[in-house]
This record gives C-alpha cells, sequence and structure tokens, in this order.
C-alpha cells in the first residue's frame, strides 16, 4: 500500500521484531529486525540509514515502545519531515497501564512536548530544549499523533497589541 501512495522513488524500511517479516521484502521495501524499545537497535538503525523523511509508528503500541522510538528517533528526521505516532489509544487502555490522563502514557508524554513547543512563551518558566527548536507543530488526532520536523532558526517573538515595532 506504502509503495503505490508514495511512488516509485520511495524508499520503505519496515521494523519489526519478528525475523519472519523478512519474507515481505521486495523492491523498494526493506524489513529491519529489532525492538522498538531498544536505544541500541535505533543507534544501529541510525548509523545505516543517514536520514529519515517520514516516520510511522504503528509498532507494538505500549507506552515504552512508543515514548523510546519517539527519543530516539525525532532528531533523526530530516527538517520538513513528518513523525506519525498511530494507535495511541493504547495511552486510555488499562491492559496497555493506560488511563485518562495517566502518567507515563505516550499521550501524557506528547503533552508535555507541548509545553516545549512554547517554551519561548513562558517568559522564563521553562528553558527551551532541542524540541523547542525542532518542533513546527503538533496535531492530535483520535489516535494519532502528528509532530512536524521544522528548525526555529530564532527565538519567536509574541506582539502585544498596540506595541510598535522600530525597525
Amino acid at each position: 500500500m506504502w509503495k503505490n501512495y508514495l511512488g516509485k522513488d520511495a524508499k520503505i524500511i519496515g521494523i519489526d521484531i519478528d525475523p519472519r517479516c523478512k519474507q515481505f521484502e521486495e523492491e523498494q521495501i526493506t524489513i529491519e529486525i529489532g525492538s522498538q524499545d531498544d536505544p541500541n537497535f535505533w543507534q544501529a538503525f541510525r548509523e545505516k540509514y543517514p536520514r529519515v523523511d517520514v516516520l510511522l509508528d504503528d509498532g507494538g503500541h505500549t507506552m515504552n515502545q512508543q515514548i523510546v522510538t519517539f527519543q530516539q528517533m525525532f532528531p533523526h528526521i530530516r527538517e520538513g519531515g513528518v513523525y506519525f505516532c498511530e494507535d495511541c489509544h493504547t495511552s486510555y487502555w488499562q491492559e496497555y497501564n493506560g488511563g485518562v490522563r495517566r502518567p507515563g502514557t505516550y499521550i501524557e508524554f506528547t503533552k508535555k512536548l507541548i509545553d516545549e513547543l512554547n517554551a519561548f512563551q513562558t517568559r522564563g518558566s521553562l528553558a527551551p530544549s532541542y524540541n523547542t527548536m525542532q518542533m513546527g507543530g503538533i496535531h492530535f488526532y483520535d489516535s494519532i499523533v502528528v509532530i512536524e520536523k521544522q528548525l526555529v532558526p530564532f527565538e519567536p517573538f509574541a506582539l502585544k497589541i498596540g506595541e510598535v515595532i522600530n525597525s
């Protein structure tokens, strides 16, 4: 499906913990075997693949897997790229140790990213981070979080109503 959608120039890299998935490799599609909650796997992945344009996390759906994947791979996405995490509804399901506003879920993790995105507007109560300087936007949909990778080259400023800028 992704090959047809993205076109003949797309290089698609699938990741699975099950070695049997290698059988699905074909032209344009490579399958890497590893666990998405293993930082050592991601380090080897980053060494093998210099940059990622689009990352779609449709993996194991546990909080740790989703959080580790973001932490390890968001810095590796090229500027202008996009990070998708699907199946975020597991943050609300008890069988995945989820629940509404439960600390440690992927949804609660991403809510903190909202603060990082707006760190320049907190008047010093939150120091800008890597994410502050690299996130162009965060979008929440039913069961999906989308994060845009966009370099913020300078500290943005907010104008007050009636303020005059002298240039």
